[in-house]
């Protein structure tokens, strides 16, 4: 195995040490943090060689993002089964399920790759959607794993820190395995490794415990989800979200193929910028559990918005690989801080009995429009060029100040009830 995955597999495990150390808190988050960054680096790697791998072997080169498309559409369409198989089977089953979708996925893109068969390459990257929306719904699990509300910022923030060692696995098993396994354009070996490292996540996660039953969760009352979702908080928490991750994911596919395959920049610069910006997603969470102590999660919400409009302005001044660097980086810290703020305010929309359905219907909700945007993206890069996918990106960043305005509101509201 090459020295650099090495590295980065022991400095995860000595993060942990070390993070379990500093905070208080159950066995499963740190479980989840060392397990979790083995199965989320199929998404980098997708993201990666997909489109890359599929421009070559497609017919149509303007389907290169499908895959990619795909990946996204099998989390949305597993987030309800994941979620309704926790409630009913509990979380470690689950867990086990979305695992080994995940190892049967990446041994069919293996076997895609090796035939040079798009059809099955973008079928395997549907599959490895799907267990990636049971790895998604472990963020809920870790919040289950500690009866303290307090403590959801800090549990989300670890839990989404330990991305950053996907960030650089993802990329790095793309390149380490490609020729390991002889293939007409290569990455065949990539899936091999990967399925290992899948394989190791399950060994770990069967000491992985289910969270403990809340006693509402049972028998609470049980409100209908069309009254759920009428409620301001749920429509801030979702609407923030996911148009922050809908917008990361519409630059991000984009920018592999806009970099390697339009503008001509080598595919080890390519790497570079994709694996900043993985890890530009996560890394912030070191800071973000202060961050919210101070600025509260409005501020956070206000500072990533921003963020993404200093994104489009970089992507706009030009092709250089500093462009594309500097966008990428700042727009994975605007996504950190987004989707930490929607995903914070999400339990304060349901009740204990209500959890399962409206974590679904986030999950669905959310991955649903990033899906469009990831196909959305590759249409608009190859009809009309980068300029036009950042340009696209503006009305919706415009949103955002305008959830942002209607979360003031709601606070104002409230304050003379209770201090938000």
């Amino acid at each position: 195995m090459p020295l650099n995955i090495i590295i980065t597999l022991l400095l995860l495990l000595t993060t942990a040490f070390i993070l379990s150390r500093i905070f208080t808190l159950p066995r499963n988050i740190w479980l989840l943090f060392i397990s979790q960054p083995l199965v989320m680096s199929a998404s980098p790697i997708i993201v990666f060689i997909g489109g890359i791998l599929s421009s070559k072997m497609a017919d149509d080169p303007s389907l290169a993002t499908l895959p990619i498309t795909l990946m996204i559409l099998g989390v949305a369409a597993g987030s309800i089964p994941a979620a309704m198989l926790a409630k009913i089977k509990g979380r470690k089953f689950a867990v086990y399920v979305g695992l080994s979708c995940s190892l049967t996925a990446v041994i069919l893109a293996m076997i895609a790759a090796k035939m040079a068969t798009f059809e099955l390459f973008s079928f395997a990257s549907l599959l490895i959607g799907v267990g990636g929306a049971f790895t998604q719904q472990l963020r809920f699990a870790a919040i289950e794993s500690s009866l303290n509300p307090d403590d959801v910022p800090k549990i989300l923030s670890i839990l989404m820190l330990s991305g950053v060692f996907a960030a650089f696995l993802g990329p790095e098993v793309a390149v380490a395995g490609k020729d390991w396994l002889t293939s007409p354009h290569g990455y065949a070996g990539s899936f091999l490794l990967l399925a290992a490292f899948i394989i190791g996540a399950m060994i770990m996660m069967t000491a992985f415990k289910n969270p403990p039953i809340n006693d509402d969760e049972i028998v609470g009352k049980t409100r209908p989800l069309s009254e759920i979702a009428k409620q301001p908080i749920f429509l801030i928490a979702i609407c923030t979200a996911t148009i922050g991750f809908a917008l990361m994911s519409y630059l991000m596919t984009a920018t592999p193929i806009s970099m390697h395959h339009l503008q001509g920049h080598s595919l080890n610069e390519t790497k570079w910028v994709i694996q900043s910006h993985i890890a530009a997603m996560y890394l912030p969470s070191l800071f973000t559990p202060w961050l919210v102590k101070y600025l509260k999660l409005k501020g956070l919400m206000i500072i990533g918005t921003l963020i993404y409009s200093l994104v489009a302005f970089i992507a706009l001044s030009g092709h250089e690989v500093m462009h594309y660097w500097w966008a990428l980086i700042l727009l994975g810290i605007g996504w950190n801080f987004l989707f930490l703020t929607g995903t914070s305010l999400l339990p304060q929309s349901y009740h204990a009995s209500e959890r399962h359905k409206v974590q679904a219907t986030n999950d669905f909700v959310l991955f649903g429009f990033q899906a469009a945007a990831s196909l959305l993206a590759g249409w608009v890069l190859f009809n009309a060029g980068w300029h036009w996918v950042v340009i696209t990106s503006l009305p919706f960043i415009l949103v955002l100040f305008t959830v942002i305005g209607f979360y003031h509101k709601q606070q104002q509201a409230l304050q003379p009830k209770e201090k938000l």
